[in-house]
Parts: structure tokens; sequence; C-alpha cells
């Protein structure tokens, strides 16, 4: 009674409306966090350490968010004289300014529902890039979600619970406060944001093995904040790292290569065929979010890919080929420069990322035409400034009249229409002399999964399998286009995703989450049949170009898997903080905190169990990660 009591004579004091505001943020914070339980309760590792860490752990989490999310109202109440703090427009902006609190609150809990949804995560690195693509973002959430029923709802909601807090809000106006005594507890209260910046570790809830007990211990507004200022982790700073000389001598003896050591550390060798080079076209064909689980090649039974499987048994599937990242920026930066993850944001959206050693840079030089082509805006992800500045010739939706598109969403053009485009493209170079290299980014397999009726016997905005199907009519009908042309007996089709459909799982890392599909189709050069052997998504690269017999100096981190030996097999996983390094069956995870740790992965499952680290293979995935970030912030990755 007495706590209750002294809690209501602090509505009434100047500050009162404070602790209506940290009750409002933990509440509706608690409240999410047991809904998203509810949700993941299948995945969740359940026990009574777990709980509490989740609620315990939790709760300090949105005391920090409710620390920083007090201040601007910290300082209203501050700075205005007592004679107007008791004027009715104060209360009227009283009222107003908590109905836009309530409102936000509950905004950002739908949000994070959504998110949740979406990628099993607490808001990250993705929700940061999204409020930069306002335009695609918000036409997604329209076209994925009924937004208008749930913003009357929710207005209505926030009303409502304002007018039930009405009385505790303005409950502080009619008392008096003089300025000095003001000032005191401002600065009171504003030791609990500062404590909050120094004391508070974000990684206090990365204690679990059960990646759903990490992420459900977290606050998405402290985890969102905690993205927006760290969107670049330098590595050397927070992994464990070796000394360069030894990193270099590491990556050398895996890839059989004699480094050339111009001014300083450098991965840089050359390339050599024993058969002369053939100038034959490639087209490499990134598949929007496409997860080897979706084709039959590897079990499924939809009947939801029959193109991509017919390709399949055709030309040479990869049935142990794993993506760097989860998401399209990763695989392009995978795909192009042939380098690992480095941690933070990827390079395709970094400062200094022109004139790199891309894929794009070696065909050009060996005079072809570099094309990127994409169903979507190009500004997006970067994508327009990162692939014109290093090599290649960018074409996005803006090259299609209107007339030409049979359908589009937010994201872009459907698939068939980027298809057309890109014949359009290929049979200029093709009129010109010139072989081409075109890189392809398809963009139908992806929320809210729409496309033109009639094309697939599912109908669209019904999921994901009709997304994934009609990406796969719209890829047949385009190799069908393809054989009509007199440049196809010379090309080579390369069809990859660029990362999986979904990336939740159990644990930091799961493996399955990253298994992606490959498949090199070319009927007079490429025998139908299967290779086996681990694949990282950086090797692919080097892989076209070792079946071209490129003669040329490399840098890449990729190695051309068809003459690499079973002890170079590995593959790198990552999110854009955790870093792994697959390899003889094992998982090697670098954290930042200089955090290592190691584990037998389930292929199948994702789960996987902690087994003692070795040294060699710590020093091998640590050889990797380091040096690729140094030459990348060094300058060491440039074409030349």
């Amino acid at each position: 009674m007495n706590i209750l009591k002294k809690t209501n004579t602090f509505f009434q004091y100047r500050f009162g409306p404070l602790l209506i505001l940290v009750l409002l943020l933990c509440a509706i914070s608690l409240l999410t966090r047991i809904l998203l339980l509810a949700f993941s309760a299948s995945s969740f590792e359940w026990n009574i350490i777990n709980i509490l860490k989740v609620f315990l752990v939790g709760s300090l989490y949105d005391l920090a968010a409710a620390s920083y999310a007090i201040i601007p109202l910290l300082v209203y109440l501050w700075v205005f004289p007592s004679k107007w703090y008791s004027k009715k427009l104060n209360k009227i902006l009283l009222i107003a300014y908590f109905f836009v609190v309530v409102f936000t609150l509950i905004f950002n809990a739908i949000s994070e529902w959504f998110f949740w949804e979406e990628f099993s995560v607490r808001y990250n690195f993705i929700a940061v890039d999204y409020l930069v693509y306002t335009t695609e973002v918000i036409g997604n959430i329209r076209q994925s979600y009924p937004i208008n029923t749930i913003l009357i709802i929710l207005f209505i909601v926030s009303a409502l619970i304002t007018y039930l807090l009405k009385e505790k809000i303005l409950a502080s106006a009619t008392v008096p406060m003089r300025f000095a005594k003001r000032s005191k507890l401002l600065l009171l209260f504003l030791l609990a944001p500062l404590a909050s910046s120094f004391l508070v570790s974000h990684n206090w809830k990365n204690q679990s093995r059960n990646q759903f007990v990490n992420e459900l211990s977290g606050n998405g507004m402290y985890d969102f904040g905690f993205a927006f200022w760290h969107n670049q982790l330098d590595y050397n700073t927070f992994y464990k790292t070796i000394s360069l000389k030894k990193a270099i001598k590491i990556i050398s003896k895996n890839l059989s290569f004699e480094p050339i050591n111009l001014n300083g550390y450098s991965t840089l060798r050359n390339i050599k065929a024993a058969s002369p080079e053939k100038k034959m076209n490639v087209i490499l064909i990134s598949v929007e979010s496409l997860s080897a689980e979706f084709l039959g090649s590897f079990g499924n039974t939809q009947g939801i890919t029959p193109n991509l499987d017919s390709l399949a048994k055709k030309g040479l599937l990869f049935t142990n080929l794993y993506a760097s990242g989860t998401r399209t920026v990763r695989g392009l930066e995978a795909l192009s420069l042939c380098i690992p993850p480095t941690p933070g944001q990827s390079i395709v959206k970094r400062p200094n990322n022109k004139n790199l050693f891309t894929l794009g840079n070696v065909f050009r030089s060996k005079g072809y035409n570099s094309r990127f082509i994409y169903g979507g805006y190009g500004y997006f992800d970067n994508m327009n400034e990162f692939f014109s500045q290093d090599g290649y010739e960018v074409t996005d939706r803006n090259a299609l009249n209107k007339k030409d598109i049979h359908y589009e969403n937010t994201w872009g053009v459907a698939d068939e229409d980027l298809f057309t485009l890109s014949l359009t493209k290929l049979d200029q170079d093709y009129n010109i002399g010139k072989p081409f290299f075109a890189h392809i980014m398809t963009v139908s397999n992806h929320r809210p999964y729409t496309y033109p009726e009639g094309r697939i016997d599912i109908p669209s905005h019904t999921g994901r399998e009709g997304a994934v199907k009609y990406t796969d009519y719209a890829i047949g009908k385009f190799i069908n286009d393809a054989k009509l042309k007199p440049w196809f007996k010379n090309t080579l089709f390369v069809i990859v995703a660029d990362h999986c459909a979904s990336s939740a799982g159990k644990v930091e890392l799961p493996v399955d989450k990253y298994h992606i599909p490959m498949i090199i189709y070319s009927p007079a050069y490429i025998k139908p049949g299967k290779f086996d052997k681990l694949v990282a998504q950086i090797d692919i690269g080097p892989s076209i170009l070792g079946l071209l017999n490129f003669n040329y100096q490399s840098k890449f981190f990729g190695q051309d898997v068809f003459k690499m030996k079973d002890e170079q097999q590995r593959a790198f996983i990552s999110t854009y903080q955790s870093l792994g390094y697959i390899k003889n069956n094992k998982l090697v995870i670098l954290d930042p905190n200089k955090k290592v740790a190691t584990s037998i992965p389930n292929f199948k499952t994702g789960n996987a169990k902690p087994v003692p680290s070795e040294n060699w293979l710590t020093e091998e995935a640590i050889a990797n990660y380091q040096t690729a970030a140094y030459l990348y912030t060094k300058n060491g990755y440039q074409f030349k």
C-alpha cells in the first residue's frame, strides 16, 4: 500500500509523466516479448534458467531503452516555467504527446512482430537498412499486409489507452516547481541514459546456445539503436587476430599459390590454364531467396521448380554449396568480389568501394562487355553505384517502357520482363561482335509474392511457394527463348541463389539456412552430373573463369573448385557480426569481443553440438576473415 501511495504521489510532481512513459514502454515491451515467445515456442529451449534470462535480462534492456526514450519529455518538463505548465494548451500538448507515444510504441510492437515473423530476430542491420529505402519497404508492407485496417485499429486503441491515462498524465500540471529544483532533477534523471550508455552491454543477451533465447532477451528499440550506431565493425578491434604474415601464409597454403608480394600483404597470384582460353559468353543468374530445399532435386515434393529440376538433370548440379550471408547484398558481394564477408555492412554498401577486384573487371580485361541487370531500381542497396564503379554496365527497371512491363510491385518488374530486357541487351552485344558476361538479379521471389496471373497454377499473392514457382517459370521461359539465339551454343548459364528464404534457427549460424542450389548449364560444353564437394559462394567466380581456361592475375579469396583438392574444401557463412567457417564437417564461429566457438553442425536440421576448438582450424578462419577486412580497409583489393 505504501509503494502504491508513493507511486500515486509521484504522478503529482512535475516529472510524474516520466513514470507513465517508462511504465508504458516496459509494459508493451513485456507483452511483445511474451507474444514472440509464444510464437517461437517450438524452437525455444525451455528451462527455468532460459525463462528467467529472457525476462530478467530483457527487463534490463527495456529500462535501458526507456532511459533514452524519456529524454525529449524530460527536457520539455524541465524547460517551461510553472505559469505555462498550468495552462490549458500545455495539457493539450501533454495528451497529444502521450497519444503519439502510445501509438508509436504499439506500432513498433506490431512492426517487431512482422520483422520477427520474417527473420526470427530483433531489429538489426536489416531494419536500419530498410529505413534508408522507404519507398520499397513501405510499398512491400502495403502489398503484404492490410496496413490501413491495422492503422485504424491502432489509432482507436491508442486513443482509448491515452484517455484511460488522462488523469495520471495531467496530475502534474497543477503542481508548481522552481527552476533550480527542476534542474537538479533533470541532472539526476539524465544519469539513467548516461549509465545505460556506459554500463549496459549489447552482449548480455548472447549467453545461450539457443538463438531464440538470446533474441527474446533483447529489446527491439535498444537493438535498433545499437545497429544504427554500429553499422560497421572494425575487425581488429572486435575479433580475434593473428599476425598478418601468418594469415597470408595460411591462405596461400590453403589455396596452393605463391603470392606476388607487391607493396605489402596481398593475395595476388598468377592463374594459368593448361588449355587455350574459351571466349564463351557467360550469363550468371542470381535468384532471389532460392533455398536448396525448394527444388525437387533436393527432395522437395511440391513440384514448384519443374524447370530448374529439368535443367539440373541436363546440367551440372552443385549439391553442397553455401551462401555467404542472409541478404541480397551479401550474395552480390560474394558473386562479384569473391571475398569472405567482412563484419558489419556489406562492401557493396560501404564507402571506398570503387575499382575493386571484381568478376566484371576480369571479364572486361578480356574484352568482354560486363553487365549487371536488375529488375528493381538500382539505387536500392547501392547497386547502381557499386557495379557501375567496378567494371559493370548497369541496367535496371528504368530501361523498360511501361508498355513492356507485364507486372510490377514495389521491388521491381516481373522476372519475365527482366529476362526480356536482358535478351535485348545481350543481343546488342552479340550484334557488335562482343562476348558478354551478364549478371542478372531477379526480384519476384520476395514478399509480397506477387506476379502476373495465368503463368502458373498457383494464384498470385498466396505465399512463397507461388513466387518460387513463378520465378522457376520465368527462368524456364528465358532458357527456351535463349535457345533461339545465335549466341546460345557458345554460352555458359550459371543459375544460383543469392541467399536462402529464411535465416532463422535455434543456433547462432544454422548451416541449413545457408544451403543454396547452383546449376551450370551449357549443353555443348557441360556434361550432366552432380558436384558434391563443399563449395563456398565466393568460389563461383573463379570456377567460372576456370571453365573458360582464363589466364589472369587474381586477388580472389575464392578458388576454382574443379581443381581443388579434398583438403581445400571450405565454406563461409555469416550474419553482420557472426563469421562462420565450415571445414571438415566443423563450424568455427568468430564473434565480437574476440570470441571463438567450434561446433559440429547438423547440415540437415541446422542444430550444432559444441566441441573444443582446434587451433589450426581457428587460425584458418581468422586468416581469411582478418585478411579480407585488412585488404579492403587498406585499399589492397583494388583492380589494377
